[in-house]
């Protein structure tokens, strides 16, 4: 399992690019869909459920978000260093969060994963698709429902067959820098690659950290899969959008907007600061990352060439995003640039008052 973690990105991708068959080959589903692979058939069904009945008619919302979490939370679980001492490392992105929710949720890191966990399951028992298979299609299509969101590669034939992931292989956010880049180090990810799956706040809140203010967002566009989170997790933070400040949780640049200390960090430290920036300076190349690093993550403790490449299956997302910016009331002295070989971008203002950012509305 270490050797398959530790795929370099350009082969992956380049084995993604060669799993993609003729159009020749495609075949017809049931309901007039065309696909890659009549194993895929099953997921068109499954993708009309989820839209209507799990995202609400495609939004991106609170259970979009939550779906994107989940995969990570699901395939991190898994530790190479813990297989070679002997012991079990997890299986990776095996659906053992939902398989075993009873022992997995108790983790520290995955308070709150509960609700999102018992909104899906329902839907993996009614088409027979496999936990894992399903949480990385709710996610790669929760995302897609975003204003200019990702495509990302979906592979699928994981079984159910799996044991609980061990505790504390999941980052907590108020773990020190050193200590997150060691997890994912373990699971095969270079500090560049942390800086990628961060990509995901940028559609992303709060619920659990400071339980008072559920659906605190990251930035101010949490609908759009833009780059305002890069942009705003570097201003100066000055208030606490609660009563007090919570364990992982440092002060905010805006009314409404939670930061979490380890983003803050990581946007800040040499390691990590340079290809933070960079987020902001060229949106296609974070998108590309982006899809990268989940499709990465989704192999974790697999071997592609078993799994069946369903990809065709994701919608493209619809919708634009504006180029970065800094949110009304802010500027350019406001941004703590962290990056020593190259300048922050320069960044025009949004016009009118100060940014105030409402609630992401909970999904009921």
């Amino acid at each position: 399992m270490f050797s398959k973690a530790l795929l370099s990105i350009v082969a992956l991708a380049a084995s993604f690019t060669a799993a993609v068959p003729s159009a020749n080959k495609r075949a017809t589903c049931s309901g007039g869909q065309t696909t890659a692979n009549d194993a895929c058939c099953v997921w068109f069904d499954v993708l009309d459920d989820i839209q209507s009945n799990l995202f609400h008619g495609g939004e991106c919302g609170e259970n979009a978000h939550e779906s994107l979490r989940l995969i990570f939370h699901d395939a991190i679980g898994i530790s190479p260093a813990l297989t070679a001492a002997g012991q079990f490392g997890g299986g990776g992105a095996d659906g053992s969060i939902m398989a075993h929710t009873d022992v997995e949720i108790q983790y520290a890191a995955n308070n709150g994963l509960d609700e999102i966990i018992e909104e899906q399951r329902p839907f993996a028992l009614k088409h027979n698709v496999s936990f894992g298979d399903f949480i990385q299609f709710a996610g790669a299509v929760g995302v897609a429902n975003c204003n200019g969101g990702p495509q990302i590669g979906f592979f699928a034939g994981r079984s159910n067959d799996s044991q609980p992931a061990p505790d504390k292989l999941v980052p907590l956010p108020s773990d020190s820098v050193t200590d997150i880049l060691a997890r994912v180090a373990d699971a095969g990810f270079a500090p560049v690659e942390l800086v990628w799956m961060l990509i995901s706040h940028t559609v992303a809140a709060q619920d659990k950290v400071d339980d008072s203010i559920p659906g605190t967002p990251f930035d101010s566009t949490p609908s759009d899969f833009d780059a305002q989170f890069f942009v705003e997790s570097m201003l100066n933070g000055t208030l606490t959008p609660g009563s007090a400040l919570h364990d992982g949780e440092v002060q905010s640049p805006l009314p409404g907007e939670f930061r979490l200390q380890s983003d803050f960090l990581i946007g800040r430290d040499s390691r990590t600061s340079c290809e933070w920036q960079k987020m902001i300076a060229d949106r296609a190349n974070m998108l590309q990352k982006f899809e990268q690093t989940v499709l990465k993550l989704s192999l974790l403790g697999f071997s592609q060439s078993a799994l069946t490449d369903c990809s065709d299956v994701i919608p493209i997302a619809t919708g634009t995003v504006a180029d970065p910016f800094l949110p009304a009331g802010k500027t350019m002295a406001d941004i703590e640039a962290a990056c020593a070989a190259t300048p922050f971008p320069t960044l025009s203002a949004a016009p009118g008052p100060e940014t105030t950012i409402p609630a992401v509305p909970l999904d009921s």
